[in-house]
């Protein structure tokens, strides 16, 4: 499975409508994208916790943001109609789950994408909550060693395994960095997908093909397409 980083964003800005259909009109399965809470609850498509600009996402409301900046519902109904498939990343400003893991898995489920979509996360708290509210929709540990989980490190990698079974994963989601034959053979013998991100070098992309990876998510869609 090939996805979009963000969407297409060499093409158009990430993380928008039209550098998601961009990314699928280039000939990949889907994209990746990432969804964070405004202060009125509204739940959009945005990586950083702030705008250009610097105004922090969860103190504004719907009508404070650029019109380009889509709402999850938007960002839904795209794929319902295109048939993408997602991978729903779930941003977060403190560990413990909030509403947003919920409402987000009640959009999925609205939208008809329950199979569809896999909802990824550094935040194996918010991954847990998932299992909890939506056994039935994939869920994805994102790992990479320089990414902190509130004051502690992120999952180290000799703790993935319990990590995995406590969320229930389907998926571990590596940086392309950590991907090598002993990671893959530990995942094969857990039963996980390897999606791994962010492939962009045509070089990588034939690498992780090799070694088995099931899905690879980049910024470039020409590289990507190298994998077939």
């Amino acid at each position: 499975m090939l996805l979009g980083h963000r969407g297409s964003p060499r093409v158009h800005p990430e993380n928008t409508l039209a550098s998601f259909q961009a990314a699928l009109d280039a000939g990949l399965d889907g994209v990746e994208l990432d969804v964070r809470r405004l202060a009125d609850g509204t739940l959009v498509i945005h990586h950083d916790e702030a705008l250009q600009g610097g105004r922090a996402l969860p103190g504004l409301k719907r009508a404070e943001l650029p019109a380009t900046v889509p709402t999850l519902d938007d960002a839904l109904a795209w794929a319902a109609d295109t048939g993408a498939y997602v991978n729903v990343e779930l941003k977060y400003e403190a560990a413990r789950p909030d509403d947003r893991v919920g409402r987000t898995l009640d959009a999925v489920r609205a939208h008809g994408l329950t199979r569809r979509v896999i909802l990824s996360s550094f935040n194996p708290l918010l991954l847990r909550a998932a299992r909890e509210l939506a056994p039935d929709i994939e869920r994805g540990l994102l790992i990479h060693r320089t990414y902190r989980l509130g004051l502690m490190k992120a999952v180290p990698l000799d703790a993935v395994p319990l990590a995995m079974r406590l969320v229930d994963a389907a998926a571990l989601h590596p940086h392309h960095t950590l991907v090598d034959a002993a990671l893959m053979a530990q995942a094969r013998r857990g039963g996980w997908r390897v999606n791994t991100w962010t492939v962009n070098e045509v070089a990588d992309v034939q690498r992780l093909v090799a070694l088995g990876a099931d899905a690879l998510i980049g910024d470039l869609p020409r590289s990507l397409l190298t994998a077939r």
